[in-house]
């Protein structure tokens, strides 16, 4: 069902994975005129699959619902994602689909889709940290439906009746303001950045050089805006 709408819709999409990969889903929400009362939402399950999958795949069921001819401001939490079709997706195209360091561009068949779907459309994207208090409550509302749709592995929407998806255990209540823990070494992604004294390879696929600044990933080290990708 494609949204016909005001003139400027106001949406957001996440994608979930349990186990990364491990049961996936995705989903959207458009908001109601005040940008934060979800209006239209969709989600549904992925089968096994990772996390930047769910979320390419989140983004690319949002384009395909909303009129084209619309502006459209999309809000997520995923930096793989946003950067995979607003930054990196330029240079993949020029080099034949691969990336700096020559490799396949991952998920490509998801990332081609997404870039037509884009093409000719007014876009703003909008990063917004996840599983926070007073976080966004249009992304919540995204990662709570993409993260039901996972687990049970059902299809769910307002078109279809579905209630609203239940409040995700990674979410903090709001209270009052604590105090700061002490930092622990420790296993686990820092956010502390370093200078590589080594060239490699960051798991967005793009290489890093010697000298330049990199953070600790899930998966070992990289680019520090790409700490956040395996969220």
């Amino acid at each position: 069902m494609i949204v016909r709408m005001r003139e400027r819709v106001v949406a957001a999409c996440d994608g979930a994975s349990k186990g990364n990969p491990g049961p996936a889903g995705w989903a959207w929400v458009v908001s109601e005129g005040d940008e934060r009362t979800p209006a239209r939402w969709e989600a549904g399950p992925l089968g096994r699959a990772t996390n930047n999958v769910a979320e390419l795949t989140a983004l690319e069921r949002l384009l395909a619902a909303v009129d084209p001819d619309v502006p459209l401001e999309i809000r997520m939490d995923s930096q793989y994602a946003m950067k995979a079709v607003t930054t990196w997706l330029p240079g993949w195209k020029r080099n034949g689909w691969k990336t700096a360091a020559g490799k396949p561009v991952a998920n490509q068949d998801l990332v081609v889709r997404i870039d037509g779907l884009l093409d000719g459309r007014a876009v703003d994207f909008r990063y917004v940290p996840a599983h926070q208090a007073d976080g966004d409550p249009l992304n919540d509302f995204a990662d709570r439906a993409a993260s039901q749709a996972a687990s049970v592995q059902e299809a769910a929407g307002s078109s279809l009746g579905s209630p609203e998806p239940p409040a995700s255990p990674d979410t903090p209540k709001a209270g009052p303001p604590r105090r700061k823990a002490p930092r622990r070494s420790g296993g686990g992604a820092s956010s502390r950045t370093i200078k590589a004294k080594f060239a490699g390879r960051c798991l967005c696929g793009r290489s890093y050089a010697a000298g330049e600044s990199i953070a600790k990933n899930a998966q070992g080290w990289g680019h520090p805006e790409c700490r956040s990708a395996e969220a």
